[in-house]
């Protein structure tokens, strides 16, 4: 019998249906959940690192003897992967100030909506906003988010691509002394391969679901989708990509969970 399935019967807890997350409830608290905290960031994690459906991981947990509906899966996503993209970003390393910024695009209620992103000149991400339009008041709150983040500097250069809100986002942060005056707005498709390469990770993981309900759903699951990758690129301190069980134990330690 499987980890999983232990802690499972740990708890007590035998075939449930759909569990209901409370807007207000602690993401830190696993009270009133009918499995533990170990089960349940199991299920997050594998869900945000994999192209997995909600279905897929309902069975692969079936396979190690835990019996839970899909829409469960789905409520702890929603209540979870946030918060572990919230918590994640005290703890990365410093990012360079080679900024190479670009738009992909997500479908949100069979409507496509713009995902900026932002990746440095190693492919460490940055940071990344969805946004319904692609326009300079969008690329100006991307720039606002990304400078916020603790793990951030002001960029020496950024690289995009010939969207032409780019050069006026860029001015005018400038002009309102966000941006550093010195900072380079380079424009060359080429030099963002790097960008456009790190999007395939995210398409790859959206894939299964076949887009989002709504914007609201969508920008949860994306910043686990992110959160994930940046722990297996490496980014974050004294964790290596490639040692799953350091992550579990990180994951584990940001939600005060044994894990």
């Amino acid at each position: 019998m499987g980890s999983v399935a232990k802690l499972a019967m740990g708890s007590g807890v035998g075939m449930i249906g759909p569990e209901e997350a409370g807007e207000g409830a602690g993401v830190a608290d696993f009270k009133g959940r009918h499995f533990t905290g170990e089960v349940i960031l199991w299920a997050v994690r594998w869900y945000l690192m994999f192209p997995v459906s909600y279905r897929d991981l309902e069975l692969m947990l079936a396979d190690r003897g835990v019996e839970v509906d899909h829409t469960t899966i789905f409520r702890w996503i929603q209540a979870y992967a946030a918060a572990l993209e919230k918590r994640l970003r005290p703890h990365l390393r410093s990012c360079n100030g080679s900024w190479r910024v670009d738009e992909t695009y997500i479908k949100v209620k069979g409507r496509w909506t713009y995902l900026y992103r932002a990746v440095d000149g190693r492919g460490q991400t940055i940071d990344f906003l969805l946004s319904a339009r692609r326009d300079a008041a969008a690329a100006k709150r991307f720039f606002r988010k990304a400078l916020g983040q603790p793990h951030t500097v002001n960029p020496r250069t950024v690289t995009v691509d010939k969207n032409a809100a780019y050069p006026k986002a860029v001015a005018e942060m400038k002009e309102a002394g966000e941006l550093w005056r010195r900072t380079r707005l380079r424009q060359c498709k080429y030099l963002n391969n790097i960008t456009e390469q790190d999007h395939r990770r995210i398409k790859r993981l959206t894939g299964p679901g076949l887009g989002f309900g709504s914007f609201r759903t969508a920008r949860r699951t994306l910043a686990g989708y992110e959160a994930m990758a940046m722990m297996r690129k490496g980014q974050v301190r004294k964790i290596g990509g490639r040692d799953m069980k350091a992550q579990a134990a990180f994951v584990a330690e940001l939600f005060q969970c044994a894990a």
